[in-house]
């Protein structure tokens, strides 16, 4: 709505506050207009208040402070620090940036962003006990400036699941890095489930270290820069039996330990600025052996280490991978309409004549997805059942897919 862009600006000296606002096709003289300045609606004043169940909550209408991750920015409803919370069947609404927050940030070095990564994770001492291990379950979180759901370092075996994001930064008050549905940096043993995410300015972004994480089941359409993007991750990250509707790129940059399984992805590509790697030393991931709590290493984030399985791609064009110096797997994936794909890629299934109309409708909290699919070309190629043994090993760290838990993807 009109009301939603408007803008405002203030000069404020020792007596008074002057404020300039925009509203556009409102008229303030008929219409109540608010000035905010709490930061949220349910935050903890200090760390470690841990165990909290919020059910049943309408949260709106706050000021929250826009952060990157390293800060943690302020949601209307955020951990802070804390571990074991149930956030379950609430509404977040209205919020100027954040609406909901996990994880935790250093407010002392806010400023250095994630250079200084070596520095921060070895003091961080890595342990699920002081933070982490929250329920994300069945909220609606819409009309946010800057994210729905964004976390930080501590965001430690977290599910996220079941919800509906949608309206995110579509006012575009802010253009930054954190604007998305889910935006998390340092996810570690994550899954991220069910949930329905659109019109937002980046869908699922994880950024600097993810580890052990899983996106799972989800439905995406409608976003504004992408459905997905990975960016100076490690690995192992887990994209499984998700829907993909988005036509912009995927982002998937200086990362390496991903597997894409059984999903559905109408991006044009699934790289962008994926070999342009001259921060590659810069961008330094720490990460601990396996199942220890402190970092053990530290290491650049090269791309490749990836595997493509029994995806169907339409429009998606894969080559950007032929150029990856490290190892790619990828084979029964199908490739419809102008969908390229890589040259490594083992028995590919083509249908450039493929032409699907495709049509995504919302009622109230659900989607219906109507698709007119073509009888294609009979063609016999070899399909694999998915399983953990079947992806085997991650490079960097040497751990399974999915944090070494056993899992079948045979079926979707």
């Amino acid at each position: 709505s009109a009301a939603l862009q408007a803008y405002w600006y203030c000069e404020t000296d020792e007596k008074h506050t002057r404020i300039w606002a925009a509203f556009f096709a409102v008229d303030p003289n008929e219409e109540i207009v608010e000035i905010n300045v709490r930061q949220s609606v349910f935050y903890p004043s200090r760390p470690g208040i841990d165990y909290i169940q919020v059910t049943g909550f309408v949260m709106s209408q706050a000021a929250t402070p826009q952060a990157s991750p390293a800060a943690e920015p302020i949601g209307l409803l955020g951990a802070h620090r804390s571990q074991g919370w149930a956030i379950e069947n609430n509404v977040f609404k209205q919020s100027k940036c954040a609406g909901v927050t996990l994880g935790c940030g250093d407010g002392s070095t806010a400023s250095e962003a994630y250079v200084k990564t070596k520095t921060r994770a070895s003091k961080a001492a890595w342990n699920k006990n002081p933070t982490g291990r929250h329920l994300v379950r069945n909220n609606e979180i819409y009309d946010c400036g800057q994210a729905g759901i964004i976390g930080g370092p501590g965001v430690l075996s977290c599910k996220i699941e079941h919800n509906d994001i949608h309206d995110i930064g579509t006012p575009k008050l802010f253009w930054n890095y954190e604007n998305a549905g889910i935006r998390i940096h340092g996810a570690a043993e994550v899954e991220i489930s069910g949930n329905h995410i659109c019109r937002t300015g980046g869908g699922i972004c994880l950024d600097w270290a993810a580890q052990g994480t899983r996106i799972t089941k989800n439905i995406l359409h409608d976003n504004q820069a992408q459905d997905l993007s990975l960016e100076a991750n490690h690995g192992m990250v887990l994209i499984d039996n998700n829907l993909f509707f988005s036509p912009q790129p995927a982002q998937v940059r200086l990362s390496r330990g991903l597997a894409f399984v059984h999903n559905f992805i109408a991006w044009k590509t699934i790289v962008r600025k994926l070999w342009e790697a001259v921060d590659a030393e810069e961008r330094e991931t720490p990460f601990p052996q396996p199942y220890a709590a402190a970092p053990s290493d530290f290491r650049n984030t090269l791309c490749g280490d990836a595997r493509f399985y029994n995806n169907i791609f339409l429009g998606t064009d894969l080559s950007p991978y032929d150029y990856s110096s490290l190892p790619v797997e990828m084979e029964g994936n199908v490739f419809l309409a102008d969908a390229k794909p890589s040259a490594r890629e083992l028995h590919p299934i083509l249908d450039p004549r493929y032409n699907s109309t495709l049509e995504i409708t919302e009622k109230k909290r659900e989607v219906y997805l109507s698709i007119y699919l073509e009888k294609m070309q009979p063609q016999e190629q070899p399909l694999k059942f998915i399983t953990s043994q079947e992806l085997g090993m991650g490079a960097l760290p040497p751990l399974e897919e999915e944090g070494a838990h056993v899992f079948d993807l045979s079926a979707d």
